[in-house]
Formats: C-alpha cells, sequence, structure tokens
C-alpha cells in the first residue's frame, strides 16, 4: 500500500511538471503533423502524377521514412504528455499499434540494413512482389495521413458552419481535387493528361458516382488514371464527411455533438443517439461487402475474357464490386457489361445487380436488416418488425425492380432492333430474364448496361426515365428523388383520391413536415431537370429531344445510362451535366437549405385561405 502511494504521489508530481507546457506543446505537435501530412500527400501527388527519375524516386522514399519517424515521435510525445496513459493507449489502440508496426520495420531497417517487411516480400522471389512492398509502404504512409486529417475534421465541429454548406464543400473539394489529379501527364495512357473540361466532368461523374464518360475509361487512362477515379468513386460513396470521421472515431474524444447531428443529417437515420458508432458500421459493412463481391466477381468471370495475368483479374474484380456497390456505373471494359463475351456472363450479372440493389438500398436499411442484434431481437420477440423506413425503402424497391424487369422483357423482346448481335432477340429465356431484372435494377441506380441502350425502344426509355428519376433509396448511394419520396407522395395521392385525412402506411402516420419535404423534393427536381434540358436543347440542338432528356435525368439522377452521346455534347453542354451530377447528388434540398435564409419564426398562423384545386 505504501508503495502504491508513493507511485500516485510521483505520477502526481510529474503531471504538475509538465502541465505548464503541455498544451502549448501539443498544439504545436498537431499544426506539424497537419503540415507534414499536407506536405506527404504533395509528395505522393508529385511522385504519381509525373514521370520520375531514379533519384527523385530515391528522395521520395527518404522522405516517407522521414515522415514515419515524425509520426512515431508524434505518438511517444503525446503519450509522454498524458496525465492517463493506459487510457491513452486504449482510446488509441489503432493509432499505437500501427505505429509499433513502422518502429518495428524502422529498427530493422537501421541495424540490419533492410526493411524487415521487405525481406518478407522478397522471400516470395518474384519482382511484382517487391513491387508491392513499395505499394504497401505508401499504403501505411496514407492510411496515416487518412487518420491524421480525420482528427483535424474534428475541428470543424467547433466552427459554426451549417451542416449543408459542409456537406457541399466536401463534394466540391473531392471534385476539385479529382479533376486537379486527372489533369497530371502519369493519369492518362498517353502521357499528356487530360484537358480541364473534360477532368472536371470526369471527376465529377465518379466523385457523384454517375458513370456518365466523355472518354473511354478502360483505353484513354493510364492505370494510375483508373486506380484514381475508383477512388474517387469509394471516396464519392461513402461521402468525405464519413470517410474522414471513421478514422477520426479511433482518437480518444470521438466525435462530438455537433458532428454527430451532421451525421444524422445525411445519413439518414432518424434519431440522434443512432448514430452512435454508425460511421465504423458504415465503413465496415462497406468494405465487407464490396470484399465479397470482389470474391465472387473474380469467380464468376468467364474462361474466355483475355485477362493478362491473375492481378488484373483481381484488380478487375475489385473495381467492379466497388463501382457496383458504390452505383457508380463505372467499368474498365470500353462498352461496360457489354462487352463481347463478358454479357453473357449471366451469374457474374446476377453478383453485380445484387451489389447494386444492396448500395441503392443504402447502410441503414442493411443494418436494419442484417445486423445480429436486430435479427435476435426479432427471432427473440417477433412482434418486433423492420423499421417503417426499411420497409418503405425494401418493398418499394423490390415492386420498382419487378415492374420495370416485366416492361423491359415485353417491350424489348418484340423490339426488331433487338435481334442484332448482342440484342434480346438472341438470347436463352434465361439470358433474358437475367438482362431484363439486371436493367431494372441497374437503371434506376447504377448505369451498368447489359445491352445497348441506344437501339432500346421509344416506350422502355420513357419507363427508364421515369425509374432514374425515382433512383434509390435514402441513405444509399445512389441518386434521384428516392424510393421513400416516391412512396410518400404516391401514398399521399391514394389518401386524396379516398378522402383520408391522413397518410397512413403500415398503422403509421406520416407527418405533414415528410410530406411537405417530399413535394419539395419532387418540385424542385423536375425544375432543375426542365430547366436543364432547356438549356441543353439550346446548347446542342443537333440531338434528338429525348436522347437529352435521357442524358440530363441520367445526370440528375446520378445513373450514368446513355445513348451515346455524352462525348458529343458541346462544351456549354457538359457544364449542365456537370451541374445536374453535383445538384443531383447532394439534394435539391441540402442546396436550398445551404443557400436560403433561416425563418426567424414560426410560431404564428394566418387565417385559412380557400383556394380552388383541380
Amino acid at each position: 500500500m505504501p508503495i502504491n502511494k508513493a507511485l500516485a504521489r510521483i505520477k502526481e508530481n510529474f503531471n504538475l511538471f509538465i502541465y505548464p507546457g503541455r498544451t502549448k506543446v501539443l498544439n504545436v505537435l498537431r499544426f506539424l503533423r497537419l503540415f507534414v501530412s499536407s506536405f506527404m500527400v504533395g509528395s505522393l501527388v508529385y511522385y504519381y502524377g509525373f514521370p520520375q527519375e531514379e533519384g527523385a524516386i530515391a528522395t521520395h522514399i527518404i522522405l516517407i521514412r522521414s515522415s514515419f519517424i515524425f509520426f512515431i515521435l508524434s505518438y511517444v510525445i503525446r503519450l509522454f504528455f498524458e496525465f492517463e496513459v493506459i487510457r491513452f493507449i486504449k482510446a488509441n489502440w489503432f493509432e499505437g499499434g500501427f505505429m509499433l508496426f513502422l518502429f518495428l520495420d524502422l529498427i530493422s531497417y537501421f541495424f540490419v540494413g533492410q526493411s524487415i517487411f521487405k525481406l518478407i516480400f522478397e522471400g516470395l522471389a518474384t519482382e511484382s512482389a517487391i513491387n508491392i512492398f513499395g505499394v504497401f509502404t505508401q499504403i501505411c504512409l496514407l492510411l496515416i495521413v487518412l487518420m491524421e486529417f480525420g482528427k483535424a475534421s474534428q475541428r470543424l465541429t467547433y466552427l459554426k458552419i451549417n451542416p449543408s454548406i459542409l456537406f457541399i464543400a466536401s463534394f466540391l473539394i473531392l471534385i476539385v481535387g479529382g479533376a486537379s489529379l486527372l489533369m497530371m501527364p502519369e493519369m492518362t495512357a498517353d502521357g499528356q493528361g487530360m484537358p480541364f473540361l473534360n477532368a472536371l466532368f470526369t471527376a465529377t461523374s465518379a466523385s457523384c458516382v454517375t458513370g456518365l464518360i466523355v472518354v473511354d475509361t478502360a483505353t484513354y487512362f493510364s492505370f494510375k488514371g483508373i486506380v484514381l477515379i475508383i477512388l474517387l468513386v469509394q471516396l464519392g460513396g461513402l461521402n468525405i464527411i464519413s470517410f474522414a470521421t471513421f478514422f477520426a472515431a479511433f482518437s480518444k474524444k470521438g466525435i462530438g455533438l455537433r458532428h454527430h447531428t451532421i451525421i444524422k443529417d445525411f445519413m439518414s437515420y432518424d434519431s440522434l443517439s443512432s448514430t452512435h458508432g454508425l460511421l465504423k458500421r458504415v465503413v465496415i459493412m462497406t468494405f465487407v461487402i464490396e470484399l465479397f463481391g470482389s470474391i465472387l466477381i473474380f469467380l464468376t468471370w468467364d474462361s474466355r475474357i483475355p485477362f493478362e495475368n491473375t492481378g488484373q483479374k483481381i484488380f478487375y474484380s475489385v473495381f467492379h464490386s466497388i463501382s457496383a456497390f458504390n452505383n457508380a456505373g463505372f467499368s474498365t471494359f470500353s462498352n461496360g457489361l457489354f462487352e463481347p463475351i463478358v454479357r453473357e456472363s449471366y451469374y457474374l450479372h446476377v453478383v453485380v445487380a445484387g451489389l447494386i440493389f444492396m448500395g441503392g438500398l443504402g447502410i441503414p436499411v442493411l443494418n436494419d436488416i442484417l445486423d445480429p442484434n436486430n435479427l435476435r431481437q426479432r427471432m427473440l420477440f417477433p412482434w418486433k418488425r423492420l423499421q417503417l423506413s426499411t420497409r418503405i425503402a425494401l418493398y418499394t424497391s423490390i415492386i420498382l425492380i419487378i415492374v420495370g424487369a416485366l416492361i423491359f422483357y415485353f417491350a424489348e423482346v418484340q423490339n426488331p432492333y433487338q435481334n442484332s448481335e448482342g440484342g434480346m432477340g438472341e438470347l436463352s429465356f434465361f439470358g433474358q430474364l437475367v438482362t431484363s431484372f439486371f436493367q431494372s435494377i441497374s437503371t434506376r441506380t447504377a448505369g451498368f448496361n447489359t445491352t445497348n441502350v441506344a437501339l432500346l425502344s421509344t416506350p422502355v426509355l420513357l419507363i427508364f426515365l421515369l425509374m432514374m428519376f425515382i433512383g434509390a433509396s435514402s441513405g444509399g448511394t445512389g441518386g434521384g428523388i428516392k424510393t421513400s419520396t416516391f412512396a410518400v407522395i404516391f401514398l399521399s395521392a391514394i389518401a386524396t383520391i379516398r378522402g383520408k385525412k391522413f397518410v397512413e402506411v403500415y398503422k403509421h402516420t406520416i407527418s405533414s413536415e415528410l410530406l411537405y419535404k417530399a413535394f419539395s423534393i419532387f418540385l424542385f427536381s423536375l425544375s432543375v431537370v426542365f430547366v436543364a434540358t432547356v438549356i441543353l436543347s439550346i446548347t446542342d440542338p443537333n440531338i434528338s429531344l429525348i436522347q437529352l432528356v435521357f442524358e440530363e435525368v441520367s445526370a440528375f439522377a446520378t445513373v450514368g445510362l446513355s445513348t451515346g452521346i455524352t462525348a458529343q455534347l458541346s462544351d456549354p453542354g457538359k457544364v449542365v451535366l456537370i451541374a445536374s451530377m453535383f445538384i443531383g447528388r447532394v439534394g435539391v434540398l441540402t442546396l436550398a437549405f445551404a443557400l436560403s435564409k433561416k425563418t426567424i419564426s414560426t410560431s404564428y398562423k394566418y387565417p385559412d385561405g380557400y383556394v380552388m384545386i383541380g
């Protein structure tokens, strides 16, 4: 007991000794970590974006190792100034374990002359394995930078920034940054870089998970450019705020009340308390689904597809899994999934369609359906059911998929143009069913195509317009007005026809606030599409109106399907689509809230007025 008291006394005196300079040291260290992180991001950008000579590569490696030393020392200093050491280690277990990993690597480098992990990679006795070590090292650096930016993002919670503005700003930064990177020489196959407008269009399409392209992704971009596109898709699908905050969740302070509010607003959760642990679940569930999707896609590739090697086959699998789950529609094939041989891989189509469907439903809905605790509760207590928002999203999506598939099947089987190569007329019955359901699922959210969209009949194009306009579910990675908005408006119309005073669904009453919101989204969205289409008809009068409308709705709903006119559009036409993709991704109401002034008071009511309707 005396020993414990003596140790406690020594610890108390030590804390009193370091306390006066603690705040200043930690603030300086925080600034230095952010500065070094930004500098290393610049170093990575230069390294991958421009041709490198041998000396520049050696300098880059030295910078990476120096940054590792800095971050290890930073962790040790923070640990030194921490009053409760054990609590700090437990709260920062991920960072601490990662720093120990880097420390062992550096120790082996200084004492043995080589990194122990490089020796492991060299033990694989292949040149590609040694190259993988270089990529592995830079991934470590990127992981550290992401954690530091995640911690820095916590400072946003202390600023009185409108969550809508913060949400919009995150996408603007992602788009502008992505466009700037795509303009670098090493991102394109010809080494010339991408022109500004096309780079902005591609970055917007990727960040807003749309999939419209002005160049052939498979041949125009280098491997680095294709990797950048899929990273933009992943960040855009997760939302940059959610992605950054996930890494901040490893810090000892976690995320604050204001940040919880931001998450609640943009992840479509119905209560503030339900956002607890949401970000970790979002990222972990996303990566798990994409991993299993990659494995299934890898196993379902047709053996006749001419992959150069197993590495390319793995990369294509990962790329299409991420693109499908995030409802992006980007593909590494020139003709998308309509590529010869690929369009006949029906089991592959089923896997991709499943990923699209899950991504379109969104993590909140998937969490409600698949979370082990929720499953256990529903098994123990049969009266417990899925949340109202989950049921609306799930059942509306299933109904729309079935209706869309049936219409597509019966319309396109009779379409004489579909008797051409790759058309519905030459497919087996199973192939026709899979194609019909695939296009019904993809049309609403993803933009993948296994048939020639340019040859679709006009009735099918019109149905596709409606399906794209409705889009995915709230909280999903797709666009459109959302299934919940469509369901609420439809139920409201039914209630009005039946003379009911309230809108009811599953023994719940839809509040007037939600009704106003649904009708506002519908009206604003329709207005954006109409205005954009009018402008497109002026800028590109040589293109038919149905094609312009289809292109605009596809852009606004972040779908990505096209009749093949995207690259033919004039520069002003491309700007219109860029604006449409951005507005469609952030949401018309989000944009309206960011631009409008807050009402001072709503605690009043004027006398009722009568207006003739109909």
